[in-house]
């Protein structure tokens, strides 16, 4: 049975026809007044005699105006036409996007031991990444390819929410190079939680942190990777030049990730 509310492909795709008649308007609404038909058929994958027999039935029915040898302008019924049939376009696309693709989203996990495709899974967090374990897990998919243990495995139909523990950051500020105030690089040693990545932002940070001898896990697009770490679980020292210390916290409180700044000068 046909559901009334389900949006129907759009007439431009009832036939091939239709479709390059639509695509050749649009190529000529593009390259107007100066028209080459040569151009358009290497653009749309047709004759240029084709082209030709498509640009004479748009001039008929009134779509384009021809104004001389290789002059063409879509008249005001032509860009109706483009638009009516453009928005039905698009309507079709978002149900695509929404009702077709959406209900086929795959995402990768590792997979903690060899799984067949179809296989059901539990999606398990470790170390930041996502993981399908055979054995189950608070939140569970099916394999939608087979992977050996170590290997990327697309899942899919998930269930349930995937339990973890959101990551703590600690902020240590360092002054800016024109401030006279200093911190010692074995700060870093002494206020580094364990187990936690080292972020590091501005040049005096990363200069802080090579002064430890320490290799840092982070250093481009921190205020995004930093959110994103915690996130998935993991905990993060962060080092932050003085002036780029708002906008982290910022981030931070506006994804409500549990975290404390550091006062260097206790230290």
């Amino acid at each position: 049975m046909t559901d009334p509310d389900r949006a129907a492909p759009p007439e431009v795709l009832d036939s091939k026809r239709d479709a390059t008649r639509y695509q050749v308007l649009v190529e000529i609404a593009a390259r107007q007044p100066a028209v080459s038909q040569t151009e358009i058929a290497d653009a749309i994958g047709v004759t240029s005699q084709a082209v030709s027999d498509y640009v004479r039935d748009l001039v008929e029915h009134d779509y384009v105006e021809k104004e001389g040898r290789g002059r063409y302008a879509v008249t005001k019924e032509g860009v109706d036409w483009l638009i009516s049939r453009t928005d039905s376009l698009e309507a079709y696309l978002d149900r695509v996007s929404s009702d077709v693709l959406g209900s086929v989203d795959v995402d990768a996990a590792i997979a903690m031991t060899d799984v067949d495709e179809g296989s059901d899974v539990g999606l398990v967090m470790r170390n930041g990444v996502l993981h399908a374990n055979p054995a189950g897990g608070t939140a569970t998919a099916v394999t939608v390819t087979a992977a050996t243990a170590g290997e990327a495995v697309g899942v899919a139909d998930f269930e349930g929410v995937v339990d973890y523990e959101t990551g703590y950051v600690t902020v240590l500020p360092v002054p800016a190079v024109t401030d006279t105030a200093s911190v010692d690089p074995d700060v870093l040693s002494t206020t580094r939680p364990s187990e936690s990545l080292l972020a590091v932002a501005g040049t005096e940070a990363y200069a802080l942190a090579t002064g430890a001898d320490a290799r840092p896990d982070i250093r481009f697009g921190t205020v995004d990777a930093v959110a994103e770490a915690a996130v998935r679980g993991l905990d993060v020292f962060l080092v932050v030049t003085a002036d780029q210390l708002p906008k982290h916290t910022a981030r931070l409180r506006d994804e409500n990730i549990p975290h404390e700044v550091l006062d260097a000068g206790d230290f």
